[in-house]
C-alpha cells in the first residue's frame, strides 16, 4: 500500500513538474486543485514549493493566479523557506517583471520582508545582490515604511559575513544601483566586509569595469553611438553596454572617494631602515638595518598588519586604474604621501606593477616627488630596488623577451635617474644593491631574450639569403632575354626595364647588408646591458633591410610583369611571375608585427636623443 502511494506521489510531481517546465499553466492549477496543499505542495529535492519553481521560472501571470487560489488561511505559510532558506519573495526578487508578485506575497504575508535565508540575506538583499533596481526600491519603500527603528533597518543591509548591499552591488558591476544605495544610505560607505575591504576598495580592484577608455578609440565609439539610432549590431551594443559600465563607474567612483579619508592612516614617513652602502654590521642578523628608535616588525605584527587592507589609492594603482588613482590625487593631493604598513608609497606599487601611467602622473608633482624617491620600505627597498621585484601578475607577457628587457633596462634607468645618489649603491635587508637585484630577477629573461635573439637572427637570416639567391638569379635571367646577336636586353630601352635593374640590384645589396647585421647578433656575447640598445638596434636595422630588400624584390616583380604584359608575352609566365609573389607578400605581411614592436622599443632611445639635442 505505501509503494502504491510513493509511486502515485512520484507520477503526480512529475507532471505537475513537466506541467511547469512546459509553461502549461491551467494544467498547474488544476493538479495544485486536487492537492490539500495546493500551490504550497513540496515539489523539488530541495524543499522547494509550486510557487518556489514558478517564481524562480519567472512565471509571472501564473504565480499571481496560483496566489489566487490559495485560501486565506494558508497565507501563514507562504512563509516556507527551502532548504536555502529562500522564501517565494526571495526568488520574486531576482527580476523585475515581478515587482507585483512581491506586491501580492507582502500583502498576503508581510513578515516575508524580514524574514533571512541560510547566508542571512533578505529579499531587499538578493534584489542588490542581482542588480533589480526596480524590485529594490519597492522593497526598499517597504521596509521604510514598515520599519522605524535604525539598529533593524541595519539587519537589511547585511548578511552573516558582513558583506554590505554596497558591497555587493559594487563586486557584481550594478554601478547605477551602487550608486542609489550609497547616496542614501552613507553609513555603509566605510563599512568592511571580513576581508576588511569597504566598497571603494572593491572598485579599485577591477580594472575591467574602466577597459572601456583604453579598449576602444574614442572616434569608433561616437561612429557606434550615432549608427545606434538607425540600426541595431551585436557588437556596437557590447560596446554601449561596457560604455555605460564605465560612465557609471567613473560616477560611483567619485562619490565614493569625494567620501573616502582612509588615506589618512598612514605610516610613518621615516624610514625604519637606515640607508646603508656596506653590508658590515656589529649588530645581530635580526636587529640589521633597523633605525634607531624603532624595532625590527615581529612575525605578531606582520599578522596584524595583514588583516588591514590596502588603501584605494594604492590597490587602484596597483590595478592601473587612473580614474580612481587621478580622482583622489585631485580631491587630495596630500594622499599621494601616504605609506603602506610595509612602508611602500605610490612609486614603490607603481612601479612594482609597471602601472607607468601612474608613475607618469606623480612624476610631475615636483615637490612631492623629492620626498617620494628617497623613501625605503621596511625591507630595505628603495624605489629602484622595485624595478627588480616585477610582479608575478605581469610575467604572463606575451611579447618577445628580448623586447620586454629592453623595457625593463629602459626602466631601470629612468628610475635611477630621478632617485637620490646613497639609493644606487644603497644595500636592502638581504644584503643587494638595485643592480644585484634586478640582475638575478631577470636571469631567466636573459637567457630567454639570448634565445629568442639567436632563434630569430638565424631564421631571418636564411630568408635574406634565400632573397639574395633569387634577386641574384634575377639579374642573369633578364626579362624578355638577351638579343642573340649584341648580347643586349631585347626590353633595354624599356623604362619598366630600368625600375626591374634598379629594384633589383637594391634588393641584392640590401639583402646582403642585413645578413651582415644578423651575423653581428649571432656573433654577440650577449651580455645584460646589450639588450638595452645594442642588440635591439642591430635588429631593428636587421628587419628594417630585410622589409627593404622585400620591397624592392615585390617591385622588381611587378616590373617584370608589366614587362612581360608589354612584350606581349604567354600569360603563363605573366601568372608564374604573379604567383611568385604572392608568398613575399605573405612574409612581409608577417613579420610586420615584429618591425611595429622593434618601433614601439625605439621610442625611449629616440627621447633620450631629442632631450641631448639643443
Amino acid at each position: 500500500m505505501a509503494l502504491t502511494a510513493d509511486v502515485a506521489k512520484h507520477r503526480y510531481n512529475k507532471d505537475l513538474f513537466n506541467a511547469l517546465t512546459r509553461g502549461e499553466e491551467d494544467k498547474v492549477i488544476q493538479l495544485c486543485r486536487e492537492n490539500p496543499e495546493g500551490p504550497l505542495h513540496v515539489l523539488s529535492l530541495h524543499k522547494d514549493t509550486v510557487l518556489h519553481v514558478a517564481t524562480y521560472s519567472k512565471r509571472k501571470d501564473l504565480v499571481l493566479n496560483l496566489l489566487q487560489e490559495l485560501p486565506e488561511g494558508q497565507f501563514a505559510k507562504l512563509t516556507h523557506q527551502n532548504d536555502a532558506g529562500n522564501t517565494v519573495l526571495h526568488e520574486a526578487v531576482t527580476s523585475d517583471r515581478t515587482v507585483k508578485v512581491a506586491t501580492e506575497l507582502l500583502l498576503k504575508a508581510p513578515e516575508l520582508l524580514s524574514m533571512h535565508n541560510q547566508n542571512g540575506e533578505t529579499a531587499l538583499f538578493c534584489a542588490a545582490r542581482y542588480g533589480k533596481s526596480k524590485m529594490y526600491e519597492y522593497l526598499d519603500d517597504e521596509m521604510n515604511k514598515s520599519i522605524k527603528d535604525p539598529a533593524e533597518l541595519k539587519a537589511f543591509h547585511y548578511r552573516d559575513d558582513k558583506t554590505t548591499i554596497l558591497h555587493l552591488s559594487i563586486l557584481n558591476e550594478y554601478f547605477s544601483l551602487a550608486l542609489l544605495i550609497a547616496s542614501k544610505y552613507e553609513y555603509l560607505l566605510n563599512e568592511k566586509d571580513d576581508d576588511g575591504m569597504t566598497a571603494l576598495q572593491l572598485l579599485a580592484c577591477n580594472p575591467a569595469a574602466f577597459e572601456d577608455r583604453r579598449s576602444t578609440p574614442v572616434s569608433l565609439k561616437r561612429f557606434f553611438y550615432s549608427s545606434q539610432r538607425c540600426c541595431a549590431v551585436p557588437l556596437w551594443e557590447s560596446i554601449q553596454k561596457q560604455h555605460r559600465i564605465y560612465e557609471e563607474a567613473v560616477k560611483i567612483a567619485k562619490f565614493l572617494i569625494e567620501r573616502d579619508t582612509s588615506w589618512e592612516e598612514t605610516e610613518s614617513a621615516l624610514d625604519s631602515i637606515k640607508p646603508k652602502i656596506h653590508k658590515y654590521s656589529s649588530k645581530n642578523s635580526q636587529d640589521r638595518g633597523v633605525g634607531k628608535g624603532k624595532k625590527a616588525a615581529t612575525s605578531t605584527d606582520q599578522t596584524v598588519h595583514q588583516k588591514f587592507a590596502e588603501t584605494p589609492l594604492l590597490l587602484a594603482t596597483k590595478s592601473g586604474i587612473m580614474e580612481i588613482v587621478e580622482e583622489i590625487l585631485t580631491m587630495y593631493p596630500q594622499a599621494v604621501d601616504h605609506v603602506d604598513h610595509n612602508g611602500q608609497n605610490i612609486l614603490h606599487r607603481a612601479i612594482k606593477y609597471r602601472q607607468m601611467q601612474v608613475f607618469d602622473l606623480v612624476e610631475k608633482m615636483e615637490i612631492p616627488m623629492r620626498r617620494l624617491t628617497r623613501k625605503i620600505d621596511n625591507n630595505g627597498n628603495s624605489i629602484l630596488h622595485c624595478v627588480g621585484k616585477r610582479s608575478q601578475d605581469h610575467e604572463a607577457d606575451m611579447r618577445s623577451p628580448a623586447l620586454i628587457l629592453q623595457e625593463e633596462l629602459h626602466l631601470f634607468e629612468r628610475v635611477e635617474k630621478i632617485c637620490q645618489r646613497y639609493s644606487v649603491k644603497h644595500f636592502n635587508s638581504k644584503g643587494q644593491r638595485a643592480v644585484e637585484l634586478f640582475r638575478e630577477a631577470n636571469a631567466k629573461l636573459c637567457t630567454d631574450a639570448k634565445e629568442w635573439l639567436k632563434r630569430t637572427a638565424e631564421n631571418c637570416s636564411i630568408v635574406v639569403v634565400l632573397i639574395a639567391t633569387v634577386a641574384f638569379a634575377a639579374a642573369y635571367t633578364i626579362p624578355g632575354g638577351p638579343d642573340q646577336t649584341t648580347g643586349y636586353p631585347l626590353l633595354l630601352n624599356q623604362p619598366f626595364f630600368v625600375i626591374f635593374t634598379i629594384a633589383d640590384v637594391l634588393s641584392l645589396t640590401i639583402a646582403l647588408t642585413s645578413l651582415i647585421a644578423f651575423l653581428s647578433i649571432l656573433t654577440s656575447s650577449f651580455q645584460l646591458m646589450d639588450f638595452k640598445q645594442s642588440l635591439p638596434q642591430k635588429l631593428m636595422l636587421g628587419v628594417t633591410l630585410l622589409i627593404c630588400s622585400v620591397s624592392f624584390m615585390m617591385l622588381a616583380f611587378a616590373a617584370t610583369v608589366l614587362l612581360m604584359i608589354h612584350n606581349n608575352e604567354h600569360w603563363t609566365m605573366v601568372a608564374s611571375y604573379l604567383v611568385a609573389l604572392l608568398p613575399v607578400c605573405i612574409f612581409a605581411l608577417s613579420y610586420l608585427p615584429l618591425y611595429v614592436s622593434l618601433i614601439k622599443t625605439s621610442i625611449f632611445s629616440l627621447k633620450k636623443i631629442g632631450e641631448a639635442l639643443p
